[in-house]
């Protein structure tokens, strides 16, 4: 089964933040925080305005976003890993990969 997200909702598969500290320490599920990084996996047509119009989505599939802490619906598609659905104005931004 796929999912397409309607208007201006956004799929996303949470990145789970690293479990490792930097000195080898490694931190419990349980002190972990929400992660707040993902990448999108679909995203709807975008905003409709009051006349009818389409504002087309800022972000497009394969985007790696951050977003707002406890904003979206989790969700579980064919009883695989855990998802997220969030209206386009929860994402924060978009993390590009910059060369050093």
């Amino acid at each position: 089964m796929s999912f397409i997200p309607l208007r201006d909702r956004v799929l996303i598969k949470p990145i789970k933040p690293q479990e490792v500290s930097s000195g080898g320490i490694i931190i419990p599920d349980t002190a972990t925080e929400k992660p707040v990084q993902g990448e999108v996996l679909a995203v709807g047509n975008g905003r409709i305005t009051d006349s009818g119009n389409y504002i087309p989505m800022t972000v497009a599939v394969g985007n790696n976003v951050l977003f707002a802490k406890f904003s979206g619906t989790p969700i579980s598609i064919n009883g695989g890993e855990e998802l997220l659905i969030l209206d386009e104005s929860d994402i924060l931004g978009i993390l590009e990969k910059t060369q050093e």
